[in-house]
């Protein structure tokens, strides 16, 4: 969605009815891309147990600290994919 400029969106709010979190935005396209992202990442944590979940978060928090390390987790990811023929 484009906006156009000077047609009164200043910034707008979500706030999740389940978790509480919120997310504000400057755009109308920023906006609905949280909203889309929270919703699915409730989705996606619907589906976990708790083990799961733990390992999850705990993986992340690893690589999101390390974006030379999510390079090189993905070009392994890649090199194994040619490997097996997939």
């Amino acid at each position: 969605m484009n906006t156009i400029p000077g047609c009164g969106w200043d910034q707008a709010t979500f706030r999740c009815g389940r978790c509480g979190a919120q997310h504000t935005t400057t755009t109308e396209e920023d906006y609905l891309k949280a909203v889309s992202n929270h919703r699915d990442a409730h989705a996606v944590w619907d589906r976990l147990g708790t083990i799961e979940r733990d390992g999850l978060a705990s993986i992340l928090r690893t690589i999101l600290a390390a974006p030379d390390l999510i390079a090189e987790l993905l070009a392994l990811a890649d090199r194994q994919t040619e490997r097996d023929g997939r």
